[in-house]
């Protein structure tokens, strides 16, 4: 049996092997040599500034072909191995330095992350989230066991935030459907109040439906927009027939504005006039009684005309009043004026009887005292219808 032991000698250049039976076989050892000088040459070409990525594919190609070499353990040979091992040596330290840069960066991710998963926003931290994901998948490995607890690390915050995310939109999901059935209720009863012309009352409650509207917060996208418009349709139909009213009640009140300012004109005419008679008086009282009859121009107008029109009656039938003390002072000084005449009268029929009634005694002859007695008689008719006027008039002064 032959043996499979070699004795490998360097002659010129050409390694000859024997074997313990004193065969050999030439191997072409110059042709191995250049092998591995090109795989140097190969391997410094290669750009360690390149992601690790990319160029671990090129050494590990390189490291496979150099193996495939056989080593026929010369010096020489021994430093081609060690250089070539050297730049193994500082690729490999490059991953080691991009892993704890991978690491890096990956740390910075999940700190960030953090600080989105509380985060209420959910569009915007939803949209940062992914981002970062796409960042993570960009920046490689850190090793596989660090990989896996930076990972874990970074998928526990991403899904703390996805699960409070799913929680808010199925919490909202049922807001928008209670949101949905308020409204729909809400649309009900602004249905039944649209043709109502109970205009402040049914205002108000317009008024109420809308507050209650606006507090019952959002049906969502797929409703929110077709509800509006069945409610506000009903809202707008109220608030047309209302403005059409009260358009038109404008118009008739300014109308009556008009009317009121004529009679405003005609009072102040007369009042200007100060004539007190009786006609004037009379058609004084008659502008009141249109104005009435006129019916409002609406609150403001009419406060601002009536408190016009109130101060030139009132001048007038001011005047009147003074100008009737003033002819009642005249009366009553004519009937004292009067009153003291006749009481005048009457003391000088008194002193004409007192004489008469004195001269009798002295009269001779009975025709003479008789007719005497005749003028007593008449002047004491005389004095007792004095006395009856003069009562009269203090009667119809003391009234």
């Amino acid at each position: 049996m032959k043996s499979d032991r070699y004795i490998v000698r360097n002659m010129g250049g050409t390694a000859i092997m024997y074997n313990d039976y004193e065969e050999f076989e030439m191997n072409d050892f110059d042709d191995d040599i250049r092998q591995r000088e090109e795989l140097i040459e190969e391997i410094k070409k290669i750009d360690t500034s390149e992601d690790w990525n990319s160029i671990y594919p090129q050494i590990n190609a390189l490291r496979k072909r150099w193996r495939r070499i056989p080593n026929m353990e010369s010096a020489y040979e021994e430093k081609l191995v060690e250089e070539f091992e050297s730049y193994l040596d500082a690729f490999y330290a490059k991953r080691k330095e991009g892993y704890r840069n991978n690491q890096t960066l990956k740390e910075e991710l999940i700190q960030r992350a953090e600080q989105l998963k509380e985060s209420t926003q959910f569009n915007d931290a939803t949209n940062e989230m992914n981002e970062l994901m796409e960042q993570w998948k960009a920046i490689g490995t850190a090793g596989k066991d660090t990989d896996d607890a930076l990972w874990e690390k970074f998928n526990a915050a991403r899904q703390t935030f996805f699960d409070r995310k799913h929680q808010y939109w199925e919490d909202l999901h049922e807001k928008f459907h209670n949101a949905k059935e308020i409204k729909e209720n809400l649309i009900e009863q602004a249905a039944a109040l649209a043709d109502s012309y109970d205009w402040q009352k049914t205002g108000e409650a317009f008024h109420s439906l809308m507050d209650q509207w606006k507090a019952a917060g959002s049906a969502g996208r797929e409703h929110e927009d077709r509800l509006w418009e069945e409610f506000n349709e009903h809202r707008q139909k109220f608030y047309s027939n209302r403005n059409a009213f009260y358009e038109k009640l404008h118009e008739e009140q300014y109308k009556k504005y008009e009317e009121k300012q004529k009679l405003v004109e005609q009072a102040k005419e007369v009042a200007e006039k100060a004539e007190y008679t009786k006609e004037n008086t009379n058609f004084m009282k008659n502008l009141s009684n249109e104005w009435k009859a006129i019916g409002s121009c609406g609150k403001k107008r009419e406060d601002e005309i009536w408190k016009e029109f109130r101060s030139i009656m009132d001048e007038y039938f001011e005047g009147l009043r003074n100008w009737n003390e003033q002819r009642h002072a005249q009366w009553r000084q004519r009937m004292t004026d009067a009153r003291n005449r006749k009481q005048q009268l009457l003391l000088d029929q008194q002193r004409y009887i007192k004489r008469m009634q004195d001269e009798i005694v002295g009269l001779i002859g009975e025709r003479a005292i008789e007719e005497m007695e005749d003028r007593i008689e008449e002047k004491k008719e005389f004095i007792k219808q004095l006395e009856e006027e003069i009562a009269d008039i203090d009667k119809t002064l003391a009234e």
